[in-house]
């Protein structure tokens, strides 16, 4: 069977982490990057890892996807704020049978990412990790590193290559049910993105105040009673608990959403809470403390904006 070859989208945190444990496994990739072409370019990848540092030389790494030979398999990484971007990169590196995989935040990405190409092969990615980008080229990853793997559109046995490649990578894959994945994931980022940023502070002191530990429990639980809503029977309150449960093991951490509004960037405030709200809303669940913190958040937003 022949190797697939991967290029990355946004070559970040994410994306730049497990494109480059792909590459040190011996895999094909190429990284689509904008800031930090010229760097990667002349410098490659440095990644400082909780699981063993390395470096990578010489990367192969485009400014341009009109430049880059077409993909078997397409990692994006990108913030979701991005995606109305997703059309003119992906088209000129799509063939009849390119695997795009978004390893990104929120739910509705894969659906919407469908009606731009009905013919598309879909999966979606959902990342387990506490990692940074520090600078160009030079991803920080402090703990943890599995992801989860939900089938949109994909015919099986494509998806369990790029398992099996992964796997290979010395990452931990799960492959769970779409629906499940997006949701599972949901219960951590929608009270710990937005609540770092409104209260402008980091996981571990979220959980280390009773008052917050509490909010965020109940924030958890209405991301579970949404899910549940919604036909994904699988997630539990047992799910939450190990959620808490990770979260006072990790390091103190800021998540994207947190760093995003540190630096003064816009944040994945629609497909994080405006749309998966509204998802839950139209089967008649409502989820009244995360709608508030989505009210929160846009307000931060417009300030940052004015």
């Amino acid at each position: 069977m022949r190797m697939m070859d991967y290029t990355v989208i946004g070559a970040g945190a994410i994306g730049g982490y497990y494109g480059c444990r792909l590459v040190k496994a011996g895999k094909q990739v190429r990284f689509l990057s904008h800031s930090d072409y010229e760097y990667v370019k002349e410098h490659g990848f440095q990644v400082d890892s909780c699981d063993g540092s390395f470096h990578l030389y010489p990367v192969e790494t485009y400014g341009d996807s009109r430049k880059m030979p077409k993909a078997d398999v397409v990692l994006v990484g990108l913030k979701s704020i991005n995606n109305h971007l997703l059309k003119e990169m992906l088209t000129p590196i799509l063939k009849e049978d390119t695997v795009v995989v978004l390893i990104q935040n929120g739910i509705g990405l894969e659906e919407d990412l469908q009606k731009e190409f009905p013919h598309l092969y879909i999966v979606a990615g959902l990342a387990f990790i506490c990692s940074n980008k520090i600078e160009p080229g030079h991803v920080v990853h402090q703990c943890y590193g599995s992801i989860n793997f939900g089938n949109y559109s994909c015919p099986d046995e494509r998806f369990h290559e790029i398992v099996k490649d992964f796997q290979e990578a010395g990452i931990e894959v799960a492959e769970v049910p779409y629906l499940e994945a997006r949701w599972r994931k949901a219960v951590w980022n929608m009270p710990f993105n937005g609540m770092t940023v409104a209260l402008n502070t980091s996981t571990d002191k979220l959980l280390k105040n009773p008052s917050t530990r509490q909010l965020i429990y109940d924030q958890m639980m209405e991301v579970v009673g949404a899910a549940n809503a919604l036909g994904v029977s699988t997630l539990t309150s047992a799910f939450a608990d190990k959620m808490m449960a990770m979260t006072d093991a990790m390091v103190p951490y800021s998540p994207s959403m947190k760093l995003d509004f540190d630096f003064h960037r816009p944040m994945e405030i629609y497909y994080l809470y405006s749309r998966p709200i509204v998802e839950a809303k139209k089967v008649g669940f409502e989820m009244p403390k995360l709608a508030m913190l989505e009210a929160e958040l846009r307000f931060i937003e417009a300030g940052y904006r004015q």
